[in-house]
C-alpha cells in the first residue's frame, strides 16, 4: 500500500511524539502535528494541520487525498486559537477512513489518563485554557479545566475506540509505557524500529515549597 499506512488515534501527551520518531527511524516518513514545509512543494499545503487536511480531504471524498505523501500520522489533533480539530473523536472520520483504505492499521497510543490529564495542564497552557476554551468532542466549551474533567475525557476517548473497534486486528492499543511497547508496535506495523524512547517529556523543576514538580 501506498501513501498514508498508519494513523494514530492517541491523544496529544499520549506518546505521539516519540511514536513519529520511532516510526521515522524506522524508515516512515511521518507527519506530527503539521505538514512539513520540506516535504511538499505546495505552498497552500506546508505548515497547515495534519487534522485540517484529513478534513479538507473528507469532504471532498478522500480523508487522504492531501497526506499521501506521508506513511503515518502520528499527532493528527489540533487546538490553536479558533482552530479545534480532533479526528481521532469523531466517528464519521474514523468510519471514512477505514471505508476508504480498508488495509489502514490503527495505533492509539496510551498512558493511564490521570499522567495524561496531569501532563495536558502542564503544557503549554493546555489544560488550563486551550482545552477549555475549545469545541472537542466529548469535551464540549468550558469544561477541562479541572483533573477531574479531563480525566473523565480521556477515559471516555479510549472507550470509544475500543467500542468502534473491537476485535479489529488493525487496531492496536499502545500502552507506550509497557514492557514490551516497541514489540507490539514493530508487529503491528511490520517494521523493525531501531530506536525507542521518550521524546517531548516535559522538563523537570523544584517548586517553591520545595517538591519536585513537572512542566
Amino acid at each position: 500500500m501506498t501513501g498514508v499506512k498508519c494513523i494514530n488515534l492517541g491523544l496529544p501527551k499520549t506518546g505521539t511524539t516519540s511514536l513519529a520518531y520511532a516510526l521515522d527511524k524506522a524508515g516512515w516518513r511521518v507527519a506530527d502535528h503539521k505538514v512539513r514545509r520540506v516535504h511538499t512543494r505546495d505552498p497552500q499545503l506546508g505548515g497547515t494541520f495534519v487534522g485540517r487536511q484529513l478534513y479538507n480531504g473528507y469532504f471532498e471524498g478522500n480523508p487522504f487525498k492531501y497526506l499521501d505523501v506521508y506513511d503515518a500520522l502520528s499527532e493528527i489533533s489540533a487546538l490553536n486559537g479558533e482552530t479545534s480539530l480532533w479526528p481521532q473523536c469523531d466517528y464519521v472520520m474514523l468510519k471514512a477512513m477505514r471505508m476508504t483504505r480498508p488495509d489502514l492499521l490503527f495505533v492509539a497510543t496510551w498512558r493511564p489518563a490521570e499522567e495524561v490529564s496531569d501532563s495536558m495542564r502542564r503544557w503549554n497552557s493546555l489544560g488550563t485554557d486551550r482545552l477549555p476554551g475549545g469545541t472537542i468532542p466529548g469535551l464540549p466549551l468550558g469544561y477541562g479545566e479541572s483533573d477531574a474533567e479531563r480525566i473523565r475525557w480521556i477515559e471516555g476517548h479510549y472507550d470509544m475506540l475500543r467500542d468502534v473497534f473491537g476485535d479489529d486486528p488493525r487496531f492496536l492499543e499502545l500502552p507506550m509505557g509497557a514492557s514490551n511497547a516497541r514489540a507490539r508496535l514493530s508487529a503491528h506495523v511490520g517494521l523493525k524500529l531501531p530506536w525507542w524512547g521518550k521524546l517531548n517529556v516535559n522538563k523537570k523543576i523544584r517548586d517553591p515549597s520545595g517538591s519536585k514538580g513537572m512542566i
